[in-house]
């Protein structure tokens, strides 16, 4: 049997070309990088850009007060992945004990308790000071324009808004001034303007300017002047108590001495090797090698088994994740980890023996020597205790759930890859600080991210809420190498699925031979039999959700294996973008996602 032929149809081409491609989840940042392109930037200049850009044109999406991770790879050193660490860590006083003395039994999905370090814009500006080539106000002049002048407003963005309309005007007033110009949810195409935003921003690049030494000063000195106004302003604003997601009012925890004490960082990466290429990941303080864990599970098996076009590749893969994903919530965050072991062929070998031609509805993590697997609650449903007898959260929203039953999505993330002639690429994956994660902040414009709703109030877990410990980010980018080069820069929006649809990407490029385009364009699907990261943090035993493309023999027959399966529809699973470089001929493409008509891709 062979893997399954794509098929020819795509919904757009895969570009080609040998200057300079950009990809991401929206045309107005893809454009604008591949703009710093052409004007003779590099991809770290593009990226940096592009970055800034999605903080203002998805603000439902990702914001300035949340957080990234990024892998790249320069021209100098192209077989050495290199990861852009900017995921914050927990305030000072976030504390179990607070939380629980608050009456919660959870970190909420929504409000300002909810809130990390913002990581995102000191990583962006230290990946510019260290490997970019533009000023800092020739990289901000992008999203300075679309914040000040405005853009046009998503209809996704308007519909998160109506869907947070009454949370804002009963308990969050200043993002119903922020968001609800005139106090109307504004409608789609309407042009959005952000004056604060802009003003911030001016001034990050008057601080970088006004410094009298180097770019790398003028870089650093934009850095200390982010992290002191943001600091300071969140602070203030956040120490009035405001609504949850739990239905309940709390202050925020944040301080400014907070942000003045954090820093973004580089990491390697970590690896694995798989069918002759090598996949590079953020470490386990993040979900990216749960991937590698997929992955090292399913090397054992004939390529037959990794089709997810399949019955028995889509069973096979489904199964996988399951027992991966099962290991992340075990044992990965921001501690000890035994990755060594988690990936070695003898541990691979057992948990790929687990593997049956029914699908599992249980919990499986591994034994590891010297390791006590940590069990999260496995709850089907949640309900807040200060709701449960029934009295109204006045709040619509919850974490990042990403996937309905519907195929709707609510809250998410970002994506952007950039290539660049010379060989530099970069994969990164912006997110949190979403205009529906907490009270805006009037003299910023932006509110803060909600990522540590990914970790638990219950001691002693890889992922327990810690002070000063990176909660377990879900941000998961891709590097591909082949031969000690980088050859592709891959990611997507999703939540614990970003890894699930971006292992079909690996599958069906690296096994299949279909082209970036085609992988992207193929059907999805991922499991839900596993724990959210996201508030309210529930399980569905043996889910499974696909779109409809995927075809009637096929999910029949995952039903007769006995997934949960939910149908999505046809179009709606996977958020990916991409870009790939052929080493040996300087040769370019990119591709990006069709699905909710927002992702482009963009070169020559």
């Amino acid at each position: 049997m062979t893997y399954t032929s794509a098929d020819p149809f795509t919904t757009r081409p895969t570009l080609r070309g040998n200057f300079g491609m950009s990809a991401s989840t929206h045309w107005l940042a893809t454009a604008s990088a591949q703009s710093v392109l052409e004007r003779g930037g590099n991809a770290f200049d593009a990226a940096a850009a592009g970055a800034f850009v999605l903080h203002v044109v998805e603000p439902h999406l990702n914001g300035p007060g949340g957080d990234m991770t990024g892998v790249f790879a320069t021209a100098d050193r192209p077989g050495e992945p290199v990861v852009l660490m900017g995921q914050g860590p927990a305030p000072a006083a976030a504390t179990v004990e607070h939380y629980r003395s608050e009456g919660l039994d959870l970190v909420p999905g929504a409000g300002a308790l909810a809130a990390a370090v913002p990581g995102a814009v000191d990583a962006w500006l230290l990946l510019l000071r260290d490997h970019g080539t533009w000023s800092l106000a020739d990289v901000l002049a992008y999203a300075i324009g679309y914040a000040r002048d405005g853009h046009e407003i998503l209809p996704r963005v308007r519909d998160t808004i109506a869907t947070v309309a009454e949370l804002f005007t009963e308990h969050w007033p200043s993002s119903a001034a922020q968001w609800m110009p005139g106090g109307a949810v504004p409608e789609a195409g309407t042009l959005l303007r952000n004056e604060p935003h802009a003003a911030l921003l001016d001034r990050l690049a008057a601080a970088a300017e006004a410094t009298q030494g180097s770019r790398a000063d003028g870089i650093d000195a934009a850095r200390d002047s982010w992290a002191d106004i943001v600091g300071r302003e969140a602070e203030v604003f956040l120490a009035a108590p405001h609504r949850h997601s739990s239905g309940t009012d709390h202050a925020g925890v944040l301080a400014a001495a907070d942000l003045q004490g954090f820093r973004a960082g580089y990491e390697p990466a970590a690896a694995f090797t798989f069918r002759g290429h090598t996949i590079a990941k953020t470490g386990p303080w993040g979900q990216g090698p749960a991937l590698l864990l997929t992955l090292a599970i399913l090397e054992g098996f004939d390529d037959e088994y990794l089709d997810p076009s399949t019955e028995l590749g889509a069973h096979t893969i489904l199964e996988a994740q399951k027992l991966a994903i099962a290991d992340r919530e075990a044992y990965f965050g921001d501690t000890d980890v035994p990755l060594e072991h988690l990936l070695s062929p003898d541990y691979a070998a057992e948990r790929r023996d687990l593997i049956s031609e029914s699908a599992s509805h249980e919990f499986r993590p591994g034994t590891v020597p010297g390791h006590t697997p940590f069990i999260p609650p496995l709850r089907t449903e949640y309900t807040p205790p200060a709701t449960a007898d029934g009295a109204k959260t006045g709040f619509a929203g919850i974490g990042e759930p990403t996937v309905q039953p519907s195929g709707e999505t609510r809250g998410d993330t970002c994506h952007l890859d950039v290539v660049d002639r010379w060989g530099n690429m970069v994969s990164a994956t912006p997110s949190g600080g979403w205009l529906q994660s907490s009270p805006a902040i009037p003299a910023l414009g932006f509110c803060l991210g909600t990522r540590l709703q990914m970790t638990w109030l219950e001691e002693g877990g890889p992922s327990t809420l810690v002070p000063g410990r990176r909660p377990r980010t879900t941000l998961t980018p891709t590097l591909v190498l082949k031969d000690g080069q980088a050859i592709s820069a891959v990611g997507s929006p999703g939540g614990d699925q970003q890894d699930q649809w971006q292992l079909l990407y690996l599958l069906r490029t690296i096994v299949g031979g279909y082209t970036p385009q085609q992988a992207i364009d193929a059907p999805a699907l991922h499991t839900t039999s596993i724990p959210g990261s996201f508030w309210p943090r529930t399980w569905t035993p043996g889910g499974a959700v696909v779109e409809d493309r995927l075809g009637e023999e096929v999910i029949a027959g995952l039903e007769a294996r006995g997934h949960v399966v939910t149908r999505a529809g046809d179009w709606v699973l996977g958020r990916l973008s991409a870009v790939v470089r052929d080493p040996a001929t300087g040769q370019l493409a990119a591709a990006a996602n069709p699905r909710g008509a927002q992702g482009y891709a963009a070169g020559r």
